[in-house]
C-alpha cells in the first residue's frame, strides 16, 4: 500500500489527467478555433464604398474542426449561415492536414486516458515494474503532450500557410467574393494549449510524489526508575 503522501499526489495527478481529457474533448467539439472579420469585396466594389462606408460590408466568421458560422454583409442586410467542414468543405481545404489535426488530438486523448489509469493504479498499489510507476507516467504524459502539440502545429500551418480562413469563408459563394480582413486563434485552440500544460503539471506532481517526508516520531513513555532507596521506603 502506498504512503499517504503518494496517494495524495497521485490522486491530484489523476484529477489533472481528467482535466486534460476534458480540455481536449471540449476543444474538439467546439467551434471557436478561429475567429475573424470578413469584407464583402463584391458588394463594396458595386457601390464604390469609401472607407467609412466599408463598415457596412464587414461581417464576421468563426469555425472549429467540424463546423462554424459566418455573417456576411453585402448590402442586403446581415446574412447568417452555418459552416459544416464535413463532408464537402473539407475537400476544398488541405484535407490531409485537417485530418491529421483531428487524428493527433484523438491520439492525445487516448494517451491522456492511459496516463489517468496509471495514476489511479499508483494511488492504490505500489507497482513492481518501473514502466507502471513514475517512468511510465512520464512517458505517457510526454506522448500525450507531443501529439497534442503536433495537432496544434498542424492547425497553425493550415491557418497561416494554407489560407484556411479564406477558403472556409468563400465556400459555396457563387456571387460574392469575401476577403479576410483579420483572423485570430480563439479560445478553443487555447484549450488545447492548456491541455499540453496540464500534462507537464502532471509530471511535476508525479515528481513530487518521490519526495520522502519525515515520519513523525512517536515518543515512548519513559518507564519509572526504581532505586534502592525507594525500595527501603
Amino acid at each position: 500500500m502506498p504512503s499517504l503522501w503518494k496517494r495524495i499526489t497521485f490522486s491530484a495527478a489523476s484529477v489533472l489527467c481528467v482535466g486534460s481529457v476534458v480540455l481536449l474533448v471540449v476543444a474538439l467539439s467546439t467551434e471557436r478555433w478561429v475567429a475573424g472579420r470578413i469584407l464583402c469585396k463584391t458588394g463594396a466594389e458595386i457601390v464604390n464604398a469609401s472607407h467609412p462606408e466599408l463598415e457596412q460590408f464587414i461581417g464576421d466568421i468563426y469555425f472549429g474542426l467540424f463546423q462554424g458560422g459566418k455573417t456576411k454583409k453585402c448590402g442586403l442586410g446581415n446574412r447568417r449561415s452555418k459552416i459544416y467542414i464535413f463532408p464537402n468543405l473539407v475537400r476544398t481545404l488541405n484535407s490531409g492536414l485537417h485530418m491529421m489535426v483531428i487524428l493527433f488530438l484523438l491520439v492525445a486523448v487516448g494517451f491522456a486516458l492511459v496516463s489517468l489509469s496509471f495514476c489511479i493504479y499508483n494511488a492504490r498499489k505500489v507497482p513492481y515494474q518501473s514502466i507502471k510507476g513514475h517512468k511510465g507516467l512520464y512517458l505517457w504524459n510526454f506522448i500525450a503532450a507531443f501529439f497534442a502539440s503536433l495537432g496544434l502545429l498542424c492547425f497553425l500551418a493550415a491557418v497561416k500557410h494554407h489560407s484556411l480562413t479564406e477558403r472556409v469563408a468563400n465556400h459555396r459563394e457563387n456571387l460574392f467574393v469575401l476577403d479576410v480582413l483579420d483572423d485570430s486563434l480563439d479560445w478553443s485552440f487555447w484549450l488545447g494549449v492548456g491541455s499540453i500544460a496540464t500534462h507537464f503539471a502532471v509530471c511535476g506532481v508525479v515528481a513530487m510524489s518521490r519526495i520522502k517526508l519525515p515520519k513523525p516520531e512517536i515518543k515512548k513513555p519513559e518507564e519509572p526508575t526504581i532505586s534502592s532507596l525507594d525500595l527501603l521506603y
